[in-house]
C-alpha cells in the first residue's frame, strides 16, 4: 500500500524532480505550489511504479493529484495504487486537478464518475512570447503603463535575486506591508506571508526570481518555478505608489526568465474580483481547466440490500435478531484465519454486542460493501460479503458458513447468488476471490463456480466474469 510523506520545504527536491518535466501546465504541478499552500493543501507524496503521487487532504477532505511519470512511469499502475490504497482506506477516490487534456483518460478508466470544473480555479496561461512582447494593437494598454512607468522612473533596472539580497528583500516587504491593502481579508494575510516565506528558499535552486529596483531599492519582486514548457509565477507583488510597476515587472521577467517557456501560468484568482480583473487585462490564451473527478461505484443506486432467493437459501440484509448467531460467525477465530481477516487488526473503539451489526451497515450506508446475511429456513447461517470495490467495475466476494452449517454445499450455492446478483444486477463486469492454499473446501467451492486466474505463496485467485 502506499505510504505518504508530507511535504516540507526539506524534502520538496523529491517532487520537484518529476515537477521539471511535468507538462500538465497547471499550477498544483508544482512544488513551489505544494510548499507556499502547505498549509491550506496538507500535501504528501509517495512514488510507486516510477510516479509522484500526491494526496492532498484540503478542510478534511483526502483529494489526490493526477499522477506524474517520471522517465519510465506507468501511469496506469500508479492509478491503480491510488485505488487500492482507498480501497484499503475505506474512501471515495478523488483526483482533484485533472488538465483538460487529461480527462478522457479517466473518463474511459471509470465507470461512474462526478466531475466538476469550476471557473473560479482555472489557471491564467498566457504565451511566453506574448507577454514579452506586448506586440500587437490589443496591448497597447500594458504598453502604456509601461511606457508611463518608463518615463517616471528611467533609472529602474530588472536584476535576478540571489540569497545574497535578503536585506533588500526584507526592505521590499516591510514597504509592500505599508501599502497592503487586505489587511482584513484572513486568506490575502496568509498569502502575503507564505510569498515572503518562499525568497527563503532561494538557494534550493527550484526558482527564477527577479526584481525591478529604483536607485537600488526593490520595488517589484517575482519568483516563478519551471515545469516542463510552463513557468508558473507563484508570487508577483509590488509596491502600488510606482504607477505602472505590474505590467513592467510581468514584462522584464517574461524577457529574462521566459525565452525557453511557451506558457506562463499566472495561477487561479481565487475568486478575488481585482486579481480576476488584473488577470483578464492580460488577455489570456486559456483558461487552464482543473477537472475534479469523484469516482463512484455500481452500489451508488441502490439504498436498499436486496433479497435473493436459491433453492435452499435466502440472502437478505442483516437484522437485530441477527445478532448473537453474527457475533458468533464474526468471532470464530478459526473460521477468520480462512476469511484472512482478523477483526482486532481493524477495531475501532469498543468491542460492543452491536459493533459487528454496524461495521456492516454503516459499510452499505457508504456504499463500500454488502454484507449478505445467508439464511437457511430464516435462520441466519453465514454472510456472502461484497467488497473491496476497485472502482473500474469489479469487487471481491467471501463466503463463511457457520461450522454447524458446513459441508452441505451451502456456501457454494450463496456464492453463485451473490455472484450472480453483482454481475448481472449490480452490473459488475468482474467478480474476484480467493482462497488461502490449504482449506480445500473453499477451493472446491470457488472451482465449482469461477475460474483460477493465479496464485501465490498463501493464496489460489479466482475470476468471474460477464
Amino acid at each position: 500500500m502506499l505510504t505518504f510523506e508530507k511535504v516540507t520545504p526539506q524534502n520538496a527536491h523529491v517532487i520537484r524532480r518529476y515537477y521539471e518535466n511535468c507538462d500538465y501546465r497547471l499550477c498544483e504541478y508544482a512544488a513551489g505550489t505544494k510548499v507556499m499552500w502547505r498549509g491550506y493543501l496538507n500535501p504528501a507524496f509517495a512514488e510507486a511504479a516510477g510516479c509522484l503521487v500526491v494526496c492532498n487532504c484540503i478542510g478534511g477532505k483526502v483529494e489526490f493529484d493526477l499522477p506524474v511519470p517520471g522517465p519510465e512511469g506507468d501511469m496506469d499502475a500508479a492509478l491503480t495504487a491510488i485505488e487500492d490504497y482507498c480501497t484499503q482506506k475505506g474512501l471515495r477516490p478523488v483526483i482533484s486537478v485533472v488538465p483538460a487534456e487529461q480527462t478522457a483518460l479517466l473518463c474511459g478508466r471509470y465507470a461512474r464518475v462526478t466531475l466538476t470544473n469550476e471557473r473560479v480555479w482555472k489557471d491564467y496561461l498566457y504565451r511566453a512570447a506574448d507577454m514579452a512582447s506586448f506586440a500587437g494593437r490589443r496591448y497597447s494598454g500594458q504598453r502604456n503603463h509601461i511606457n508611463k512607468f518608463r518615463k517616471g522612473y528611467p533609472q529602474a533596472r530588472f536584476v535576478e535575486l540571489t540569497t545574497a539580497d535578503a536585506p533588500r528583500l526584507d526592505a521590499f516587504w516591510e514597504a509592500y506591508g505599508a501599502e497592503f491593502q487586505k489587511g482584513d481579508d484572513p486568506r490575502a494575510v496568509r498569502e502575503l506571508a507564505n510569498a515572503r516565506e518562499m525568497f527563503t528558499l532561494l538557494d534550493t535552486g527550484w526558482f527564477r526570481t527577479g526584481a525591478l529596483e529604483v536607485d537600488g531599492k526593490l520595488i517589484a519582486v517575482c519568483l516563478a518555478e519551471k515545469c516542463g514548457s510552463t513557468l508558473v509565477i507563484h508570487v508577483e507583488k509590488a509596491l502600488y505608489s510606482y504607477e505602472g510597476v505590474y505590467p513592467a515587472l510581468v514584462q522584464a521577467f517574461a524577457v529574462r526568465f521566459g525565452g525557453d517557456c511557451q506558457w506562463i501560468n499566472r495561477e487561479d484568482d481565487a475568486r478575488d474580483k481585482g486579481l480576476r480583473t488584473s488577470k483578464m487585462q492580460y488577455l489570456p490564451a486559456e483558461l487552464g481547466s482543473k477537472v475534479h473527478f469523484a469516482i463512484g461505484c455500481e452500489l451508488d443506486d441502490w439504498d436498499a440490500i436486496p433479497s435473493l432467493t436459491t433453492e435452499r437459501l435466502t440472502l437478505d440484509a442483516l437484522r437485530e435478531a441477527d445478532k448473537t448467531a453474527y457475533n458468533a460467525l464474526c468471532l470464530d477465530d478459526e473460521r477468520n484465519r480462512w476469511w484472512g481477516y482478523d477483526y482486532r487488526a481493524d477495531l475501532k473503539g469498543e468491542l460492543t454486542e452491536e459493533y459487528f451489526l454496524d461495521v456492516a451497515r454503516r459499510d452499505f450506508d457508504r456504499h463500500l460493501a454488502v454484507n449478505f446475511a445467508v439464511r437457511l429456513e430464516g435462520c441466519l447461517i453465514g454472510e456472502a460479503v461484497l467488497y473491496n470495490f476497485d472502482w473500474k467495475g469489479g469487487a471481491e466476494l467471501g463466503c463463511r458458513i457457520a461450522p454447524a452449517f458446513a459441508g452441505h454445499g451451502y456456501g457454494t450455492e450463496a456464492f453463485a447468488a451473490a455472484a450472480e446478483w453483482a454481475l448481472y444486477r449490480l452490473g459488475l463486469g468482474k467478480v474476484v476471490a480467493k482462497c488461502c492454499k490449504e482449506n480445500a473446501a473453499s477451493f472446491k467451492m470457488l472451482s465449482s463456480c469461477m475460474r483460477r486466474s493465479g496464485e501465490d505463496e498463501t493464496f489460489y485467485y479466482f475470476i468471474k466474469t460477464v
